[in-house]
């Protein structure tokens, strides 16, 4: 769950809330914090409240309620421009009238800093982006990936040791955007800058980021780093939300310790990690990733459960094959085999067994 500690937090969400109205609550009572260097990403769905954060650290939008904290120092009331945040949107917001060098010179001159200074924190920060030669060129001149670059070395020109980024890969290709992923990545950590990233897009999420903040409904549902968040997630939406997931719909019917059993809606029983469900006869989803999925019955390890599932479709998708089961009347069963030499290309209409280790199966709430 969020974490409360504030001893070595740069930046802190104490309680805060946010309505627009008056009456809902699109941040409800959000405690945050992140020490300094880390690159934390503020993942979820549309409305969720992610933006509204960021908006509310970079000074755009005030908070109703509680108190937002950068080093120590409450910035409430502080106006957007004497944060000393830098900002990067998925819109670039470049001035098309001025050329590179003029945008990047920009936000210094606002903060009066003398022009040999501006000129040589300019020609470093389009070095840092690999954009040392494109500073007499006007945004219109650029492509997308280039015009991305100087958003990013806009927001860093002043040296900020906070920097906000708002969905800023968004408009790219799929193969650019990766490549920036990983750009952005070792430049902050190199820089040793605090990022802050706002996305819907988990696959981005899970490489960038230190830790993610997964929201729904204006709540952290669960802040964890990438590999807890999809392997150990502690609820059924951040199930859902990170990954592809399989779910079973059942009812508890033993706990033991770190087990339980589950008589699923079709009658099989299988046995599951109880995550957040505590007693007989709760309703719970039982969650498994499909890379956890064996069909191969020499690769069973003891302990594992073996359910019948029908073959409705395979999908070959190059590294791995994807197959799609009918498993306890659940017709989306999922399961991804890597594409080996000796990997069994799975037909639809076969009748086979699969299996699973108990603990890679998590009993969730129903919700």
């Amino acid at each position: 769950m969020p974490d409360t500690g504030t001893s070595d937090a740069f930046v802190a969400f104490e309680r805060v809330q946010k309505s627009y109205d008056g009456e809902t609550l699109v941040v409800k009572d959000l405690n945050l914090t992140m020490p300094k260097g880390e690159f934390l990403t503020m993942l979820g769905p549309s409305g969720s409240g992610k933006t509204t954060c960021l908006m509310m650290l970079a000074g755009f939008e005030t908070a109703t309620h509680g108190e937002i904290k950068l080093d120590g120092v409450s910035i409430n009331n502080i106006p957007p421009h004497k944060r000393g945040i830098g900002m990067v949107f998925q819109n670039y917001a470049l001035f098309p009238h001025m050329t590179i060098a003029e945008n990047l010179s920009f936000p210094l001159e606002v903060r009066k800093i003398g022009k040999s200074d501006r000129e040589a924190k300019v020609k470093r920060a389009l070095d840092m982006v690999e954009m040392g030669d494109f500073g007499g060129r006007r945004p219109a001149q650029l492509s997308g990936g280039q015009q991305q670059r100087v958003a990013l070395a806009r927001a860093l020109v002043f040296e900020p040791e906070l920097v906000l980024m708002d969905e800023p890969l968004g408009a790219l290709d799929k193969q650019l955007r990766e490549k920036m992923q990983f750009e952005i990545t070792d430049l902050a950590h190199k820089l040793g800058i605090t990022v802050v990233y706002v996305t819907h897009d988990q696959t981005e999420a899970l490489t960038m980021s230190d830790r993610v903040a997964v929201f729904n409904d204006g709540r952290i549902q669960q802040l964890a780093p990438p590999d807890e968040l999809y392997e150990a997630p502690q609820n059924s939406f951040v199930a859902q939300f990170i990954g592809e997931n399989n779910t079973l719909e059942g009812v508890i019917t033993e706990i033991k310790g770190n087990t339980c059993t589950v008589k699923l809606d079709g009658g099989e029983m299988i046995d599951a990690q109880p995550v957040n469900v505590t007693k007989v006869g709760e309703r719970t989803r039982v969650s498994i990733r499909p890379e956890r999925v064996e069909v191969n019955k020499d690769r069973l390890q003891e302990g594992a459960h073996t359910l019948k599932a029908k073959v409705l479709e395979f999908i070959y998708m190059g590294d791995i094959f994807r197959t799609r089961l009918s498993v306890a009347g659940n017709d989306e069963f999922v399961i991804k085999t890597r594409n080996a030499p000796d990997q069994v290309r799975l037909k639809p209409g076969e009748e086979i067994e699969i299996g699973w280790l108990p603990e890679d199966c998590r009993a969730l709430d129903a919700f």
